[in-house]
């Protein structure tokens, strides 16, 4: 059957309309002609995939990876990187206008940076297939557990691309290839790391070959045993801390591989300069930075003269933003553990007041932080966000509940050819 394509949703799939049910199409695009075959079958709506393009969109491109369609890792190398961030931006109004019933006054420029060679942090799964000749590195399979099988990656840099071939053969030597789950890439700006979950302890033989492996392509080896916390600097022992910078301020983040740090180090720079500038801190203003993290905003917004709380759930990550603190030598940025998830008027009251606020949720959003703004809330508000629906229901709170306007809001394209959608909104008093 011949359909169409009406719009994207949220994931990319192209929306047509077949006797009054949706049918979601992956690979399909706005404007086309397609035919498809659906893989789910429900009565409101279908999943399918497009067979056949009868008329292609102008936004319609050829992935530049020969792996697109199979691996899971990217669903929109086949629109053009410019339609793909006005595609999320569209995502983030429909949001804020359905879900949160608001809109903002400006719709900002979108944060973007380099579309390839921009994965900074990846998780890779390691999978041995004896019907496939070995062992297997890379993303899961499109709608699958499956490991695809890959040898390059557009969206790693190249030199870490160029690694999945050497892991694979690695891993297929080590005794314990089917007790090697995972590996994790952290990079920071002068040290390359891979982070190997290992689920048995190495004999001497192996770790013969992690070395020599490390020292060969010049990278870090850690292992992890068991939870993040368990990972452990392996090869070699006198590897300098990986860690990032942001110039604008002059602060140097150094952190372990395991934590928590942005996937798009290019991206990340410009979204800490646009958040700094929005917030617009000032000498004698206190301002919170709530998830804060490893110190990512605080620090730029301690620089500015501001006094600083960065508040998070996580004591590692506290103890870690405190040093970072430390080791670019700014006194005004304190930071304390607090469950923001279960946070109320009344401990949110005991951290004293603040001029202004930075909020930097994970995907669940901030609504009970928010609902706790008592009768003295800061005057701007500016939430970073990872996920539009639950920021869409936290403006709805701090809109319709704790009269705030909504100043301005726009896309931050973290993830290029993927359908993830981070953003940054702006909240007066």
């Amino acid at each position: 059957m011949t359909v169409f394509v009406e719009s994207l949703d949220q994931e990319g799939r192209g929306i047509a309309h077949v006797q009054g049910k949706a049918v979601f199409i992956e690979g399909a695009l706005p404007g086309e002609r397609v035919e498809y075959a659906s893989f789910k079958k429900k009565e409101n709506f279908e999943l399918a995939n497009a067979t056949r393009i009868h008329r292609p969109s102008f936004m319609r491109v050829a992935p530049r990876c020969r792996y697109f369609g199979v691996c899971g890792g990217c669903s929109m190398q086949h629109l053009e990187t410019g339609a793909q961030v006005a595609a999320k931006q569209r995502v983030l109004e429909e949001n804020l206008k359905r879900i949160g019933k608001v809109r903002a006054a400006t719709m900002l420029r979108p944060i973007y940076g380099p579309a390839w060679g921009y994965r900074q942090r990846a998780r890779l799964s390691v999978r041995y297939v004896r019907k496939k000749g070995g062992v297997l590195v890379g993303f899961h399979e499109k709608r699958s557990s499956f490991v695809a099988d890959i040898e390059a990656c557009e969206i790693l840099p190249p030199r870490i691309s160029a690694l999945i071939r050497p892991l694979r053969e690695l891993i297929g030597r080590l005794s314990i290839r089917e007790r090697l789950p995972q590996v994790e890439v952290a990079l920071g700006d002068a040290a390359d790391v891979l982070v190997l979950r290992v689920l048995e302890p190495l004999p001497g033989e192996d770790e013969a070959l992690l070395r020599a492996f490390a020292d060969d392509h010049r990278v870090q080896l850690w292992l992890q045993p068991k939870g993040p916390d368990s990972a452990y600097l392996f090869h070699p022992l006198d590897a300098a801390e990986p860690c990032y910078s942001l110039p604008e301020f002059k602060v140097t983040m150094p952190f372990r591989p395991t934590e928590f740090t942005q996937v798009n180090a290019a991206v990340n720079r410009i979204l800490v300069r646009r958040a700094v500038q929005w917030l617009d801190p000032g000498p004698g203003e206190r301002i919170a930075d709530m998830f804060c993290g490893l110190g990512n905003f605080s620090l730029p917004i301690a620089r500015r003269g501001a006094q600083v709380l960065g508040v998070e759930g996580s004591p590692q990550l506290v103890r870690r933003a405190q040093a970072n603190a430390a080791h670019n030598g700014i006194p005004d940025a304190s930071f304390t553990e607090a469950n923001l998830f279960e946070i109320t008027s009344h401990s949110l009251a005991r951290l004293g007041h603040f001029d202004k606020m930075l909020i930097d949720p994970p995907r669940d959003g901030a609504v009970e932080l928010v609902k706790s703004l008592g009768d003295s809330p800061p005057r701007r508000i500016v939430y970073v966000s990872c996920n539009p629906a639950t920021l869409a229901r936290d403006a709805a709170v701090l809109v319709h509940t704790k009269g705030y306007g909504l100043k301005a809001a726009g896309v931050v394209n973290m993830f290029p050819h993927t359908a993830h959608v981070e953003s940054i909104a702006v909240f007066d008093q």
